[in-house]
């Protein structure tokens, strides 16, 4: 009986930790995506993107590009006031990666419509370790402001 026990024991600690090992973005390193919004862009084929991406899991991570069938997505940082593209952004251990106004962006270049608000824009996210995570990014007002401050 305790033999039993025993091997139940293990076989359901393996369970948890391999369902522990997903998540419903189907990240294996605990990777989720939070308040994404496009606003409403000025221009016919530009448009800045933003986003939370957070990291559950125990290990750093870094996003290494942005898809879209609406167009080209670049990342850009900005330090010190100059915006500068870079080609992947660290997505930190028990930590975030933030995009917001002012600071880190998704650059959408060459859309092949104009994003109106009430629309979506769906995005894949590419990572260095973890699965792809695809995005939908509901376009809002030229001026919403998110309530968290992202």
């Amino acid at each position: 009986m305790k033999r039993t026990r025993t091997g139940l024991a293990v076989l359901t600690g393996t369970a948890l930790l391999l369902a522990g090992c997903s998540d419903s973005g189907g990240s294996p390193g605990g990777l989720t995506v939070s308040g994404a919004y496009i606003p409403q862009p000025v221009s016919a084929d530009m448009a800045a993107g933003f986003l939370t991406i957070s990291n559950s899991g125990s290990a750093a991570d870094q996003l290494t590009s942005v898809t879209s069938d609406e167009g080209e997505v670049t990342l850009h940082e900005t330090t010190g006031g100059a915006m500068e593209q870079v080609s992947r952004l660290p997505v930190p251990a028990h930590g975030q990666l933030v995009f917001k106004s002012g600071a880190n962006h998704l650059m959408f270049d060459k859309l092949k419509r104009a994003p109106k608000q009430g629309q979506t824009v769906t995005v894949e996210l590419h990572f260095a370790k973890s699965d792809p995570v695809v995005v939908k990014m509901p376009v809002k007002s030229a001026t919403y402001v998110p309530t968290t401050g992202h």
